[in-house]
């Protein structure tokens, strides 16, 4: 595996893990340093690039009413009114979208579809993409009108 690979399938990894424990924080208000610790001493993270993994949980946790704000516009309902891991992956997915540049806006809203597909409700990627979709145009307007003139 190429060392570009490797990167991706961890980054992955570290995106899989972070929606279960962006699930767990939501149902339980535990927190988040609880969860890290947790997720380090019982969960299997050698194959996590656990920086990201990280990130992404305490950025989540301490911007969390930044990144609702983001959301909550697209939403038919309130955030709170949504299936615990659509929110979590939104919640993720939005993270990435404002945070992390580096990964393309398509990368990041199908990797979020990927996780709800394996984690969600039957038909929960479907929300997640029209709404994943949505904050992308909003966060990352110029990435999109540059991909669709060039």
């Amino acid at each position: 595996m190429s060392s570009q690979s490797q990167r991706n399938f961890s980054r992955r990894m570290a995106r899989k893990k972070a929606l279960q424990a962006l699930y767990q924080w939501d149902l339980t208000n535990q927190e988040m340093t609880d969860i890290l610790a947790q997720f380090n001493r019982f969960q299997d993270m050698s194959k996590v690039d656990n920086d990201y993994f990280v990130k992404i949980l305490r950025t989540v946790s301490s911007k969390q009413s930044e990144i609702d704000a983001a959301i909550s516009p697209h939403l038919p309902r309130t955030i709170d009114d949504l299936d615990p891991i659509e929110r979590s992956a939104l919640r993720l997915c939005c993270f990435e979208l404002m945070e992390s540049v580096e990964v393309p806006y398509k990368v990041v809203i199908n990797e979020a579809l990927e996780l709800t597909k394996e984690f969600g409700a039957e038909q929960g990627h479907k929300f997640v993409n029209g709404v994943a979709d949505k904050i992308a145009q909003q966060i990352r307007n110029h990435e999109i009108n540059r991909s669709s003139t060039g």
